[in-house]
């Protein structure tokens, strides 16, 4: 199956503002909380989020980062994310594919967030995504990966095949600091 693009996105937002129930699923937060507890920082410099949907997370990287840079595929996204962290102005978005139309950053990031995202991807698109993020990270970076576990039909990939993929697209480049498991999803984080 090819890599989801657009107009699956905004097809999905056209029938539902909030097509996973981010903001309101008690999973969904708790998910958030331990995603950002497994983060190793306090604080990172420069962050790029990856997929950010309608900004529930990115309110919590927010608060961790200095400047926040969060891409997504669907404007119809974007337009709650930028409602939802208005104030925020560290916080920039931007509509881009994952990894064709990421806005380069010279000086790259300490933190990339991917959370919810590589398995709309297909192999090769994948591993061109890893290249990318390889290049936009800084010695030092934190690489995270959040992923669902349960059935994906409608996806090119499941979460466990996306993951441990993109991992070893990464490798020799980054070291693995945590893997951690929950019934329905799993964390990866890894440093450049």
């Amino acid at each position: 199956m090819p890599t989801l693009k657009a107009a699956y996105f905004d097809s999905l937002y056209a029938g539902k503002a909030d097509p996973w129930d981010f903001a309101a699923s008690p999973y969904e937060a708790a998910k958030y909380a331990a995603t950002l507890a497994a983060l190793p920082r306090h604080c990172y410099l420069s962050a790029l989020e990856i997929g950010c949907s309608i900004g529930v997370l990115t309110a919590g990287l927010a608060s961790r980062c200095d400047a926040l840079l969060a891409v997504d595929i669907a404007e119809a996204a974007l337009v709650q994310a930028r409602v939802r962290n208005a104030g925020q102005r560290h916080v920039r978005f931007a509509l881009g594919q994952f990894p064709d139309a990421l806005p380069a950053n010279a000086a790259g990031y300490d933190l990339i967030m991917l959370s919810e995202v590589l398995y709309y991807l297909d192999m090769p698109t994948l591993l061109a995504a890893a290249q990318v993020t390889l290049e936009q990270a800084r010695t030092g970076a934190d690489i995270m990966l959040v992923h669902w576990l349960g059935p994906t039909p409608d996806y090119p990939l499941t979460g466990d095949a996306a993951a441990e993929a993109f991992i070893a697209a990464l490798r020799p480049g980054v070291e693995v600091v945590l893997q951690r498991r929950e019934e329905n999803y799993r964390i990866d984080l890894m440093r450049r």
